[in-house]
C-alpha cells in the first residue's frame, strides 16, 4: 500500500472514530444528567451512583475524541514518534476513576445499609432504568458493529464502559421492580435496604471492567512487551535468518496504544557477499509485510551488522 494510500485510510479511519465518539459523548452526556437528577428526585443513590459512572465517562470521553484527533496527527519536533503515548494515558485516567468512584460507592451502600437504609420512590427508578438500558445497550451494539471494521481501543472501551452502564441500569431494574412487588406485603419493611444493598453489590460487580482496563494501560505506559507480541516477532526474524544464512538475530518490541514500536537487529557473517541495498530493503518489506503492513501503526527498524556488540 502507498504511503499516500495509508494516509488517507488513515484520515478516513479517525474521521470515523470521531465521529463515533462524538455520537457516545452526546448519549453519555444524556445519561449522566438524567441519572443525577432523576437519583436526587427518587433519593436513589444507586442511581446517583450510575448518573455519576456516567459523568466520568463524559468527561473522559472528551479527553477521548481531542486524543483521538491527535492520533491522526503526524506528531511535530517536540513529538516525533507522534501522540500515541497518549491513548493508555487516557485509559489508565479513564479506569482509574471508575475504580474511585467503585470503592466510594461500596462504602457508601455499606454506610446506607447499616443506617437502616432509605425509602425512595421506586416507580421513578423502573422509568428510569427502563429508558436508560435501552440507550445503553442500543449505543454498545452500535458502537461495536462499527468497530468491527474500525478495531479501535478508544471505541473498545466506550463499548466496555455502555456494557457496564446497561449491565447497572438492568440491575437497578430489577432492584426496583422486585421492591415495587414488595410494598403492600409482609416483606415491606425491607424497601429502605433495597437501594443501598444495589449500591454495595453492583460497584464490585462492575470492578472488572476498569480493572482488566487499568492492567492493559499499566502494561503500555510501562513499556511492557507481551508475549504474544515477542514470540510474532521472534518467529518472523527467525524465519529471516533461516532463509538468508544470517547468523544471529536480537529484537525489541513493545506496543503503546495502537501503534507497535520494533527493533531488529540481523548479525550478518562478515565474509557474506551483499548483491545490493535493494536486497536488503526487499527483507525489510517482507517482514513489515508480515508484521501487519507498513503504515503509520508501525515503527520498524531493521539493522544488518557484522559487529556482535550491535547484534
Amino acid at each position: 500500500m502507498s504511503q499516500q494510500r495509508v494516509r488517507i485510510v488513515t484520515a478516513l479511519r479517525s474521521k470515523l472514530e470521531a465521529g463515533l465518539l462524538k455520537g457516545s459523548i452526546a448519549a453519555t452526556i444524556f445519561v449522566a444528567i438524567t441519572g443525577v437528577v432523576i437519583g436526587l428526585l427518587s433519593g436513589s443513590m444507586s442511581i446517583v451512583f450510575d448518573g455519576l459512572f456516567s459523568s466520568i465517562d463524559a468527561v473522559v470521553g472528551v479527553v477521548t475524541l481531542v486524543v483521538a484527533r491527535l492520533l491522526a496527527s503526524e506528531g511535530n519536533h517536540r513529538f516525533q514518534y507522534g501522540y500515541w503515548h497518549l491513548e493508555p494515558l487516557v485509559l489508565a485516567l479513564n479506569s482509574s476513576v471508575l475504580l474511585l468512584l467503585c470503592g466510594y460507592a461500596f462504602l457508601n451502600g455499606v454506610q446506607g445499609l447499616m443506617s437502616g437504609g432509605h425509602v425512595l420512590s421506586f416507580d421513578i427508578g423502573l422509568v428510569y432504568a427502563g429508558i436508560v438500558a435501552t440507550i445503553c445497550f442500543g449505543m454498545m451494539f452500535y458502537l461495536r458493529y462499527h468497530n468491527i471494521r474500525l478495531e479501535s481501543e478508544l471505541i473498545d472501551v466506550e463499548v466496555a464502559s455502555w456494557m457496564t452502564s446497561g449491565v447497572i441500569t438492568v440491575a437497578l431494574l430489577l432492584a426496583f421492580g422486585g421492591a415495587l412487588l414488595m410494598q403492600g406485603t409482609p416483606w415491606a419493611p425491607l424497601t429502605p435496604y433495597v437501594d443501598p444493598l444495589v449500591l454495595t453489590l453492583l460497584a464490585p460487580a462492575v470492578l472488572p471492567v476498569p480493572l482488566r482496563t487499568a492492567r492493559q494501560a499499566f502494561t503500555e505506559i510501562f513499556l511492557i512487551t507481551s508475549r504474544e507480541m515477542n514470540s510474532e516477532i521472534q518467529a518472523v526474524a527467525a524465519a529471516v535468518v533461516a532463509e538468508h544464512g544470517f547468523t544471529s538475530f536480537k529484537s525489541y518490541a513493545v506496543e503503546v496504544g495502537r501503534a507497535r514500536f520494533v527493533e531488529i537487529a540481523f548479525l550478518v557473517p562478515a565474509n557474506m557477499k551483499v548483491g545490493s541495498v535493494a536486497e536488503f530493503d526487499a527483507i525489510r518489506h517482507k517482514i513489515g509485510d508480515k508484521l501487519g503492513g507498513v503504515g503509520p501503526e508501525l515503527w520498524l527498524t531493521i539493522v544488518f551488522t557484522s559487529d556482535p556488540d550491535l547484534a
